[in-house]
């Protein structure tokens, strides 16, 4: 079977509606970012483009298109908490998506408890199943092939405490779609819920 193609070089641009990009690498997680800016005031904000970068030790990371208040406040005290969105936690996570000013607390904003966290200052997020208090290592501005800097920030962390709702531990293994992550997909609004429908298994090669 032949696959008619739609090819186009990403600096001439794809002719559609919506960029595709987004829709492809996809769905991904969502970076549910807890910070703070050293003074008492709290910032929780959702980010498209996260995942994790590292098994051991735990390294996870988000960008930020823009220099937000996440990565202002992450600079300045070199610490963060990432926490797990899952479906009954989306409209407030939504909340959090609005254009506020830094003296804005999300966490009131959404309506979702600030929880202090273990290690670091910045608290999380006490309805999520699952939370991750974070280290900073690296922030890196991306670049283009050039050289030319673009207004993107790679913010990685280190995991240095995880919080798990046990109810999510069967014979001690996490499972995964009894949290009911939700994920980010393309289009300006598209979000999809992982649930044990969609679990495979596939034993790697030996």
């Amino acid at each position: 079977m032949t696959i008619d193609f739609l090819t186009y070089q990403t600096a001439t641009g794809h002719g559609l509606p919506h960029d595709p990009f987004n829709a492809i690498v996809g769905p991904r997680p969502i970076g549910w970012i807890g910070s703070h800016d050293g003074h008492g005031r709290r910032n929780l904000a959702p980010y498209s483009f996260f995942n994790a970068f590292n098994y051991t030790p735990p390294i996870v990371g988000f960008s930020s298109i823009g220099a937000k208040d996440s990565l202002r406040n992450i600079q300045a005290t070199g610490e963060f908490t990432w926490n797990l969105v899952t479906r009954p936690l989306a409209e407030a996570m939504n909340q959090t998506s609005a254009a506020v000013g830094p003296e804005v607390d999300e966490f009131a904003l959404a309506g979702v408890t600030a929880l202090p966290s273990t290690l670091i200052g910045a608290c999380r997020v006490g309805e999520s199943p699952v939370s991750f208090e974070c280290r900073l290592t690296q922030i890196v501005q991306l670049q283009t092939l050039t050289g030319e800097t673009v207004p993107t920030w790679l913010t990685l962390g280190q995991v240095v405490v995880v919080h798990i709702d046990k109810a999510l531990l069967k014979s001690g293994i996490y499972d995964t779609a009894a949290a009911r992550p939700l994920l980010r997909g393309g289009g300006p609004a598209d979000y999809f819920e992982i649930g044990p429908e969609q679990l495979m298994r596939m034993a790697r090669p030996r």
